[in-house]
C-alpha cells in the first residue's frame, strides 16, 4: 500500500508543479534505500522513526516522509507555514489542534493541517501509527517547532 500511495502522491505533486521538463529523465529511488532517522528528542516524545521519501527542491515545494510513532509517542506542538497533509497508513493515532479536543485517526484517514495552525500528532496508547506526511515549504522551511505535548494534554480524551 505504501508504494502505491507514494507513487500517487509523487505523481500528483509533479502534476501540480507543472509537469517534468522534457529534458529531465524519470528518477527511481528503490525501497529501503531512503534515509531513515530517529525523531529528535527535542521535537518528539517516545520512539519515532522518520523515513525521508523526497526532499523539498526547486521543482516541488514540498517534502515527503513516512513517520512511525511507537505506542504513546508523539510530536511536540508545531505549525507549518504552508500546511501539511497526513495519510495514516497503519495503526491508530491521535491529533489535536490547539484549543480543541484530541481526535483519533485510523489507517486510511487523511488529515489537513492548515498553515499556521498549532497542532500535534502521534500514536495512540498501546498501538503504533505510521503516516505519510507531505509538508509544504515556505522560504525553505516546513515546520516551526514549539513546546512539547505534556502527558496531561496527550491523555485528555
Amino acid at each position: 500500500m505504501k508504494d502505491a500511495i507514494t507513487h500517487a502522491l509523487a505523481t500528483a505533486a509533479l502534476l501540480a508543479a507543472g509537469g517534468a521538463d522534457a529534458a529531465e529523465a524519470q528518477q527511481i529511488e528503490r525501497a529501503g534505500a531512503k534515509k531513515t532517522s530517529t525523531g529528535p528528542e527535542s521535537y518528539f516524545t517516545g520512539q519515532v522513526k522518520v523515513e525521508t521519501l523526497w526532499p523539498n527542491n526547486e521543482r516541488i515545494q514540498a517534502s515527503g516522509a513516512y513517520v512511525t510513532f511507537e505506542p504513546g509517542a508523539r510530536s511536540a506542538w508545531h505549525t507549518h507555514p504552508s500546511g501539511q497533509r497526513l495519510l495514516v497508513t497503519d495503526g491508530t493515532g491521535l491529533v489535536q489542534e490547539w484549543g480543541k479536543p484530541v481526535q483519533e485517526i485510523h489507517a486510511g484517514d487523511t488529515v489537513w493541517c492548515p498553515p499556521g495552525v498549532k497542532h500535534w500528532h502521534g500514536a495512540a496508547p498501546g498501538t503504533r501509527m505510521t503516516h505519510l506526511a507531505v509538508t509544504g515549504m515556505a522560504d525553505g522551511k516546513g515546520v516551526e517547532w514549539l513546546e512539547k505535548v505534556s502527558d496531561e494534554q496527550y491523555n485528555a480524551r
